[in-house]
């Protein structure tokens, strides 16, 4: 009767371990999905940066930057809030009709997305320096990847942070809308290093939610759709806490 229990109970065991070992397989490949994603978003955003710059910018007789007409058209007319304003916009579109969408749609929508950050943020050519912006980028991509695997690791739970980090959100935007009307240095200043705090925090904060959205039950247009709202919630994470580093260490043109 002792053997019969103890096959019984190793019949048991070894089923539970068959079907962890499936959910942490198929955890990995929508992990993994989600990251590529964003990779690929990145690299979207990048190479439209780079193109769009090299397409508005060029050099005078003394060697100085002069805008092309394509220049002028994006940064120095009206149509440069239509190009600053148009990532937004999509975000919010995302977020609102992700759930009815393919899989294959959401994933063009975010490719769109990635490409209209990129044509806004050719900006930053125009006011830092290449190198410094490589390096700050690197940076980044360092700190983004330890958080990251802090938040997908750790067996802390992290959404107590959430309320927290959302409040800091909000009043970075609107410390952000009043700097623009009194431009003062230091608030910028201090935007940018609660920024880096506030960032830094959501890549962690996000990493542990994108993974508890994982389901094993879950079909392939369900889990693509996930993976790809997860992506652009890093993806935005990035972006913003790039953007904070280059603020505090970028070397001005």
């Amino acid at each position: 009767m002792s053997d019969f229990d103890r096959y019984g109970t190793a019949r048991v065991g070894g089923t539970a371990r068959q079907e962890a070992a499936v959910i942490d397989q198929g955890l990995r490949a929508y992990m993994v999905s989600v990251y590529n994603y964003m990779t690929i978003g990145l690299a979207i955003t990048g190479l439209v940066a780079i193109g769009m710059f090299k397409m508005a910018v060029t050099q005078d007789a003394s060697g100085a930057q002069a805008l092309t007409a394509l220049g002028q058209a994006l940064y120095a007319s009206p149509l440069k809030w239509v190009v600053a304003l148009a990532p937004l916009g999509m975000v919010f579109f995302l977020s609102a009709r992700v759930h009815k969408m393919s899989a294959s749609a959401a994933q063009v929508a975010f490719w769109v997305f990635a490409a209209l950050m990129g044509l806004s943020l050719s900006t930053i050519f125009l006011v830092y320096t290449g190198s410094s912006i490589a390096r700050v980028f690197f940076i980044t991509a360092a700190a983004f990847g330890a958080l990251s695997l802090y938040g997908y690791t750790t067996k802390r739970n992290l959404s107590g942070m959430g309320t927290f980090l959302f409040m800091g959100l909000i009043g970075i935007v609107i410390a952000s809308l009043v700097n623009i009307f009194i431009g003062s240095t230091m608030v910028q200043f201090v935007i940018s290093v609660v920024g880096v705090l506030v960032f830094s925090g959501l890549t962690a904060y996000d990493t542990q939610r994108i993974k508890e959205m994982y389901d094993a039950v879950d079909d392939s247009e369900v889990m693509g759709r996930k993976a790809i709202m997860g992506a652009l919630s890093l993806y935005l994470d990035f972006i913003n806490l790039f953007m904070m580093m280059l603020q505090l260490f970028g070397n001005r043109e």
